[in-house]
């Protein structure tokens, strides 16, 4: 009812906003999205950018289905916003500069998903006026004007920005200096990367792109990843993840390497126990643990779920050789430490197994060290199908196009630094009322709730099957929202720097409760990245700690000092960002910060912070913090403002010309 009463008052011209609770461990819908959400980031601190693949949306926009929207985190509603290019499985990324870029994507299409109608050809569709997204580059800096109008608008070009190659659900990740490394995907598309038999696993006839490249180019043109021949077939939006040494982790079907990209070499690494297979369409949820002083800042990947079936029922592009919906998803999880401090071989270690198997689910970082684990499905794969090898209609699939059934309603929270046995819980945890099979999206809000949204497993809209088109938004609120009191932090810079000297956060008495001494001991600075949401991956996700110290003064106003990042812009890459300071597990709001110099290129760095002595109220020193890792520069650059839409256009002409100049 909610959803018919937003949606009806929105196409009216009404503004219809309900009254909103925050009952911790809960969801509450809180709205249309206009777009369903199969891609999501958070562009600014009170926008959330939301992209939808091309499909019959009965919201329209100069002419045509709306494809995207921009939700206001104030008012709590959508505004549509113009793209032309199909974004289906496309992946984005973060720059330095606080703009977003979306790589790729579906060529043209009409009704259904297909290029059959009157006139349509992948480069365009007269019917949904849609553009080739294949090699599209759509470019954004969030705004505080219209967005549907410069500096606030997508830049999105049919014959623009283009990458060189065309790359469907490519896997992507920023580099230290802001550069973005594309990795390998599909060009026509289907339900995974290859044909059966596999007789061709580098180019799979012209269907398969085993190829890098980067943004903003290199002179050198793509060239072949082996890793991607090796993957054949389950390597869709492979999983990359920046090391501390510059490396790459990478992990594809069950495989996984460390690749210097530079130089394009790569190092194998162990296989996924039990053969296990995360990436598209398995869907298992991944992420970089949260980087600490305690661990040394050393990166230790996580993945649980996911799928694990015989290689001839994976099937091919057309569809799956099993019934997947009724294959369990794997409850399994899975640690490594590419890199490990001690100079040993890198290895998966067995992990606490999930409360319930899962595909389609993903992970969030929270702002107090955990992770939250939500959406998906108990049985299945991501992807939708008229068939598989044994069902041969569409109208004998029991789910409708899902390849997927079973949703898991339920959310789990991830303590990784708990004693082994201990690490998951559900306690508290409600569930939602909506399922979030494929394409449904999920990311961190500034207050510290969650946005979830999308789901659509189907070629086109679909608002009457088991598992139909959402455009309904929820908010989920941690536990932590039983807090009365939340820490107020005070004089947060808005730029953060490589190393170099610390800075003083203050948190008024009035914005903690106990013993000033003991909220002291227990509070921590976190700095969160929530990335690019889609396919249960947040691409672009990182949460470090800061190092701090404090002193309590006699008025019980707490001093923080903290370190800026450590020095190696390889463990959190340049950009946007958000700062939390939580005092005993209870979070602030956080604050938007840019992180390095707001430009593409090497990042000024400085030799690690050095904090001051804890000092408690009464004078009494304490030394039993840690101290930073680490070596860099820290010259602060004011990075282009969120709000200042300026930037990703200038951006988008600096980016031009190289593109012009690389090619030429």
């Amino acid at each position: 009812m909610l959803t018919w009463l937003l949606r009806s008052s929105l196409a009216l011209g009404l503004v219809f906003v309900p009254v909103f609770a925050q009952q911790p461990g809960s969801f509450l819908v809180v709205g249309d999205t206009l777009a369903s959400a199969m891609m999501m980031f958070v562009g600014s601190p009170n926008k959330v950018h939301i992209i939808d693949k091309v499909e019959a949306n009965a919201h329209q926009i100069n002419g045509h289905a709306v494809y995207a929207s921009v939700w206001d985190l104030d008012s709590r509603t959508a505004t549509p916003i113009d793209t032309v290019t199909n974004a289906f499985c496309a992946a984005g990324m973060h720059l330095p500069n606080a703009s977003y870029a979306v790589f790729g994507g579906n060529a043209g299409i009409g009704p259904g998903g297909t290029n059959t109608g009157p006139g349509s050809t992948p480069a365009f569709d007269p019917t949904y006026q849609d553009y080739d997204g294949r090699q599209a580059i759509r470019m954004i800096t969030s705004c505080t004007g219209n967005v549907n109008a410069a500096p606030c608008n997508w830049y999105d070009q049919p014959n623009g920005l283009r990458m060189i190659k065309r790359r469907w659900y490519p896997g992507a990740e920023a580099l230290a200096d802001g550069t973005i490394v594309l990795i390998g995907g599909f060009t026509q598309g289907g339900f995974i990367n290859r044909n059966y038999p596999n007789v061709d696993p580098a180019y799979e006839g012209g269907q398969a792109e085993p190829t890098y490249e980067f943004f903003p180019p290199r002179t050198q043109p793509p060239q072949v990843m082996n890793f991607m021949i090796k993957t054949s077939g389950l390597n869709g939006y492979a999983l990359a993840f920046l090391m501390a040494s510059g490396k790459m982790f990478v992990q594809a079907n069950y495989s996984t390497c460390l690749w210097d990209y530079n130089n394009n070499i790569e190092t194998p690494l162990p296989d996924m126990p039990g053969q296990v297979v995360r990436v598209y369409p398995a869907s298992g949820a991944s992420t970089m643990l949260p980087l600490t002083p305690y661990n040394g800042y050393n990166p230790t990947i996580l993945f649980c779920g996911g799928q694990s079936m015989p290689d001839a029922d994976w099937g091919d592009y057309g569809y799956p050789h099993v019934d997947t919906w009724t294959v369990p998803a794997s409850s399994d999880c899975q640690r490594i430490t590419p890199e490990p401090a001690d100079g040993s071989a890198p290895a998966y270690v067995q992990d606490d197994d999930l409360p319930v198997g899962r595909t389609l689910s993903q992970f969030i970082a929270l702002p107090d060290g955990t992770l939250l684990l939500l959406n998906g499905a108990q049985n299945g794969t991501a992807g939708y199908a008229i068939r598989t090898l044994d069902v041969l209609s569409l109208n004998q699939m029991p789910f409708g196009m899902s390849l997927a059934s079973g949703p898991v309603l339920q959310p789990a929270i991830y303590n990784p630094n708990a004693p082994a046995g201990n690490r998951w819980s559900t306690a508290g945890l409600g569930s939602s009322n909506i399922p979030r099979m494929y394409h449904s999206t999920a990311i961190l809000l500034p207050d510290g709730s969650v946005m979830v949204a999308g789901s659509n497993p189907n070629a086109d809209v679909d608002l009457t099957t088991v598992f139909p088109t959402t455009y309904t938004a929820e908010y989920f609120y941690p536990p932590y929202f039983s807090a009365k009191i939340r820490p107020a932090p005070q004089n947060i810079p808005t730029t953060l720097s490589y190393g170099g000297n610390p800075f003083d956060i203050t948190v008024p008495p009035s914005s903690y409760t106990g013993d000033p001494n003991v909220a002291a001991s227990n509070t921590t600075v976190w700095l969160i990245r929530q990335g690019f949401t889609t396919h249960g991956m947040n691409m672009g996700q990182r949460s470090m700690q800061l190092n701090n110290t404090f002193t309590v003064n006699a008025d019980g106003t707490i001093l923080l000092h903290t370190a800026q990042l450590p020095p190696n812009p390889n463990l959190f890459q340049p950009g946007p960002a958000f700062l939390w300071v939580t005092i005993a597990g209870i979070p602030s709001n956080g604050t938007f910060v840019m992180v390095g110099s707001g430009q593409i290129g090497p990042q000024p760095t400085s030799p690690a912070s050095v904090l001051p002595a804890s000092v408690r109220s009464g004078g009494s020193g304490n030394n039993a913090t840690t101290t930073n890792n680490g070596t860099t520069n820290g010259s602060k650059s004011n990075g282009a403002s969120p709000c200042d839409g300026t930037a990703g256009h200038v951006l988008v002409s600096l980016v031009v010309a190289a593109v012009t100049l690389a090619l030429s």
